[in-house]
């Protein structure tokens, strides 16, 4: 994924979403559900019913961002509220689009002393 400016807020858009809805049914979205302005340069993650495909929404000064992940195996961890929104992290956006649970990631080994 693109890097992030640095104050970029990430929001998980809890449900589920029509995966057929491009820009204006998204932001339309995030402006009915969420309340929230789609072009101030958040993040909106939105998950389809199957759960291996994700959409992220944001908009830079450029202009507007659709980007789609499919997972060829597995799901994206999602919650189970109907609506609302989740805050992320950087870190955790990265490994939510990776197919990692975010939620509780855990280090394979513990770090050694040198």
């Amino acid at each position: 994924m693109i890097g992030l400016p640095a104050g970029t807020r990430v929001w998980l858009v809890a449900g589920i979403t029509d995966m057929r809805c491009g820009f204006q049914g998204l932001s339309a979205k995030v402006q009915t559900a969420l309340n929230e302005n789609p072009l101030d340069g958040d993040v909106f993650i939105f998950r389809g019913r199957r759960g291996d495909l994700a959409k992220v929404l944001w908009a830079t000064e450029d202009g507007l961002w659709l980007l789609a992940r499919r997972l060829e195996r597995g799901r994206f961890i999602w919650p189970q509220a109907d609506g609302g929104k989740i805050h992320l992290t950087s870190a955790q956006l990265s490994m939510l689009l990776e197919g990692i649970d975010w939620r509780q990631p855990r280090r394979t080994a513990a770090l050694s002393m040198l």
